[in-house]
């Protein structure tokens, strides 16, 4: 079977089971089961497929069909142009974060923590930016933590990182000039608003945060205060409607320079503050 008839055909089952963007998913699918690059299926359309070859791709099809995520399925994801390992226990990392990377990127820092850290996506991307950065990378998941430094090491800058199993800041010490985090941040109440894709592939303990999906800010603000230098920044991804709590909470505990920014699809993705003393 030649490479142009297996994806004309995913595209096709994709479709009929009302999947997203087929065609994007059967190339990455497609990509991953016959072992060519993505870029190179279309010079590559008259290749002829293995047996072996065209029943990967077809199980690589019904996971997607099942409701897999590709990342999940192909156990990696493109963030902020470098390909990150995830596995079960680290939460898949969407572009909305990139929003705090670019914020974080306004102003070099060397000494940063990244709180629940996961796959490592927020904290190596910035330690990758900036060759004199020192980071910190904190989770409660030992397993996470694993992905994060194999993540690491893969880019270069394991050299430079430390990875500590830790509830928030419970085995953490020092100062830092940068903390950020993507904490849990959906509520009881939105849980059955979420895609099958996040509920059944995501670990519920970076999704979910008590009744009012705010525990963790609160949590967090009460403590980074002192962990930060003086003036020094905390950045923290939000759900879409949480800025106003989300910023009344950093308020209550004498934080500056509150702020709130959004992403591209214009909702309010990050706030962002500054240390008082």
């Amino acid at each position: 079977m030649k490479l142009r008839e297996i994806f004309a055909e995913a595209v096709s089952k994709l479709r009929e089971n009302e999947i997203m963007n087929p065609e994007r998913d059967a190339r990455a699918l497609v990509s991953f089961g016959v072992g060519i690059p993505a870029d190179r299926l279309t010079i590559s359309s008259e290749y002829l497929a293995g047996k072996e070859q065209i029943q990967k791709v077809n199980h690589l099809l019904q996971r997607r069909i099942d409701g897999w995520p590709v990342s999940r399925i192909l156990g990696k994801r493109l963030f902020w142009g470098r390909e990150f390992l995830i596995n079960d226990y680290a939460l898949d990392p969407r572009g909305d974060t990139e929003t705090l990377i670019a914020l974080a990127l306004q102003k070099p820092s060397k000494y940063v923590l990244d709180l629940g850290t996961g796959s490592g996506a927020i904290g190596l991307t910035l330690a990758s930016e900036w060759p004199d950065a020192q980071l910190v990378a904190s989770d409660l998941s030992k397993t996470a933590l694993d992905v994060a430094r194999q993540n690491a090491i893969k880019l270069g800058v394991i050299q430079r990182c430390q990875f500590v199993n830790s509830d928030w800041f419970h085995s953490l010490e020092g100062q830092f000039d940068l903390i950020v985090s993507n904490p849990p941040y959906i509520s009881e109440g939105e849980m059955a608003l979420l895609s099958r894709e996040v509920k059944n592939h995501d670990p519920s303990l970076a999704l979910f945060a008590g009744p009012d999906g705010l525990s963790a800010y609160r949590t967090i603000a009460a403590q980074a205060k002192n962990y930060l230098v003086a003036g020094g920044r905390l950045l923290l991804e939000i759900g879409h409607r949480q800025a106003s709590a989300v910023s009344q909470i950093l308020q209550e505990q004498g934080y500056i320079d509150i702020a709130v920014h959004q992403d591209l699809d214009r909702k309010d993705r990050v706030v962002s503050c500054r240390s008082s003393t």
